[in-house]
């Protein structure tokens, strides 16, 4: 190869997301993945064609480090996140995860790539069960995965998951509905950390906050990569958020990544006319 909360710091520069590679071999290896969805046509709904929503992406993603995945809506990011942990099948291509080809994964396998693979959703509101509490929706992945059967072990896990993410161990007993916007994407990331995962999918998990919000996550996001050596991959359509989050980025358009490379080099040196068009729309400070 970016209601009420609690007062956090404001964002920093994201320097201090650097990649701490661990290992001379990427943790998340994507080659020539590529997803087709069938168009149908006809009173009997038979596929005449086909839409590449992802065609022929290919990158790499180093232990504690994160990549920047972004370009507009409907340019395949999105879906690439999804193909890449199973909720979308793939077309074509090859996904390697610690050396484990995750598209052929079954069984053992498959349950320990779910384990370290997770994601954070883009609408916090539509990805938390609104009938169950907030203890329940963190420990949800214990659950399933058999990690934990005690209530008890479980809302002590839970508190110990929120409060790491910044909300009160008051707040367990409570339904999604009584949070903030960005108070529910805490509750969502929490639940991604339950079973110590090494690689989080984050698809736009700002863009349904307000401007203030939105660094109080990316804050907590890069708080939790200093402290538990994540890997990411951030996806966004804000070229203004992805420069402030990432060290390397990713430019997607048309189903083709069509540029990468290190922050400093896309930024300052954009050779792609759709990347250049994304930074001309981030706002630029006009000097006094």
């Amino acid at each position: 190869m970016p209601h009420n909360e609690q007062n956090q710091e404001t964002a920093g520069s994201g320097d201090d997301i650097r990649a701490t590679t661990t290992s001379t071999s990427p943790l998340l290896t994507v080659h020539n993945l590529s997803t087709l969805f069938p168009v149908r046509t006809g009173v009997f709904q038979r596929i005449t064609d086909h839409v590449r929503a992802v065609d022929g992406v290919s990158f790499d993603l180093g232990r504690g480090e994160t990549l920047g995945l972004v370009g507009e809506s409907g340019c395949g990011k999105t879906t690439v996140g999804r193909t890449l942990l199973g909720l979308i099948p793939a077309s074509s291509g090859e996904v390697r995860f610690e050396g484990t080809d995750v598209l052929k994964a079954r069984g053992a396998s498959l349950r320990s790539l779910r384990r370290n693979m997770q994601i954070i959703f883009q609408d916090p509101a539509g990805s938390l069960d609104p009938r169950m509490r907030v203890w329940q929706i963190v420990t949800e992945p214990l659950r399933v995965h058999g990690e934990e059967k005690s209530r008890a072990a479980l809302r002590a896990k839970a508190d110990e998951l929120v409060v790491r993410c910044g909300l009160p161990g008051e707040v367990l007993d409570r339904y999604p509905h009584e949070f903030s916007g960005g108070q529910r994407q805490r509750i969502g990331i929490a639940r991604a950390l339950a079973l110590q995962p090494k690689f989080i999918i984050c698809d736009e998990p700002t863009s349904a906050l307000d401007v203030s919000v939105q660094s109080q996550i990316i804050n907590l996001l890069t708080d939790l990569q200093r402290d538990m050596g994540l890997s990411y991959l951030f996806i966004s359509h804000d070229m203004a958020v992805v420069q402030h989050m990432c060290p390397r980025i990713a430019v997607m358009y048309g189903g083709k990544i069509v540029e990468e490379g290190p922050r400093e080099q896309i930024v300052d040196d954009p050779q792609h006319a759709y990347t250049q068009k994304l930074l001309s729309a981030v706002p630029k400070m006009r000097s006094a």
